[in-house]
């Protein structure tokens, strides 16, 4: 009984916090004027032919501001470069760039994030991965949401489709870790660079802030490029924030359960797998999400599954992920926890991490 008390504690927490970042976590609405400047949206792209043209579409969609859309074909081999090509020919605002060879020390998709910076025109910078649809009002809330509040980078999760099981066990993890366990879910009142939060898939950055804390090119060697340019943000006294992003694109990361692993085991490195930190991490979710179902009948563990699946369906609300993948929830946390030990494993044992037919080595885990 003892035990079941203790996973009551641990669920409570989660929920407590859960509770308090739904509320805070903004909602953008379109601005009622149209937004002075210019903004890039800057897309890099490798092998991404059956994405491409529908992100493309979407971002020229925009509408209460001024954009242009500048895509970095990364050595595609699918065609990317020339589907980007024949719609650039029907509308001016868009440019196709072909990334340089990928220097020492730098990760693809973070070189070619910086090289868009470099030629991009606009007062802002919006960061967007090829799987993104912009919502048409998107690019200007988010610029007016920075400027009225000084925030020199804003990102938010875009609803994420969901359309297997696979993605169903993986997936949905993103926003309970975001949500369920972030104090204050990165607003930017929080100054502290370890509390700061962001999504890859979606960043607006002021030019001017961008350029000074040394933009990409600061986080060169990184994966998980999204958190690492919060955080320098913040660690050069920038403000740096989170908003809802379901209301402003539609992202479908992955295609199956081996993509979903995958590309969660090659960002895990530089999230929650590192040696000191995972086994606390283990700890909280395994003993708020996992035991309460093996202390059953226990009233403490009835209470602890009552609370995670009210904390997991209200996410999913929020997020507006299917209501379909909330009985999943404990498989979910399992098999985020697996994804976890299986990158860290990997960092232990030396082995690169791959993505898109390249290897990185296995840089040091904090």
């Amino acid at each position: 009984m003892e035990l079941a008390w203790i996973t009551l504690g641990l669920a409570a927490l989660p929920a407590m916090f859960g509770l308090v970042n739904l509320w805070l976590l903004p909602r953008l609405r379109a601005p009622r004027a149209a937004q002075e400047g210019l903004v890039s949206i800057l897309i890099p792209a490798r092998d991404e032919a059956a994405n491409i043209e529908a992100c493309l579409r979407a971002a020229l969609a925009s509408r209460g501001v001024a954009v242009e859309v500048v895509v970095m074909d990364d050595a595609s081999r699918d065609g990317t470069g020339e589907i980007v090509a024949r719609l650039a020919e029907a509308d001016p605002r868009i440019r196709l760039l072909q990334a340089p060879p990928l220097p020492p020390d730098w990760t693809g998709k973070v070189h070619a994030c910086a090289r868009l910076a470099e030629a991009a025109r606009g007062t802002h910078l919006l960061f967007i991965d090829a799987d993104v649809r912009l919502d048409p009002e998107a690019a200007a809330a988010l610029l007016a949401h920075a400027d009225a509040r000084c925030i020199a980078m804003l990102s938010g999760v875009p609803r994420q489709l969901i359309g297997s099981l696979g993605e169903a066990l993986t997936v949905p993890a993103i926003n309970l870790l975001l949500l369920g366990y972030l104090p204050a879910v990165g607003r930017a009142f929080t100054r502290r660079a370890d509390l700061a939060a962001a999504c890859g898939q979606l960043i607006l950055c002021d030019r001017a802030a961008y350029e000074a804390v040394g933009g990409h090119g600061a986080v060169r060697h990184v994966l998980h490029d999204g958190l690492a340019l919060a955080r320098r943000f913040r660690a050069e006294g920038h403000r740096t924030e989170v908003v809802d992003g379901a209301p402003l694109a539609t992202c479908r990361m992955y295609g199956g359960f081996a993509e979903s692993w995958a590309g969660f085991v090659k960002n895990a490195r530089e999230g929650m797998a590192t040696p000191m930190g995972l086994p606390v991490w283990t700890v909280l979710l395994s003993g708020a999400h996992l035991w309460p179902w093996a202390l059953l009948p226990a009233p403490p563990a009835i209470a602890a599954i009552l609370l995670m699946l009210a904390l997991r369906a209200a996410i999913t609300w929020r997020a507006r992920e299917p209501w379909w993948t909330v009985p999943l929830h404990p498989l979910t946390v399992l098999v985020a926890l697996a994804i976890q030990w299986a990158a860290l494993g990997r960092w232990l044992l030396g082995r690169p991490a791959g993505w898109k037919g390249r290897a990185y080595p296995a840089t040091k885990a904090a």
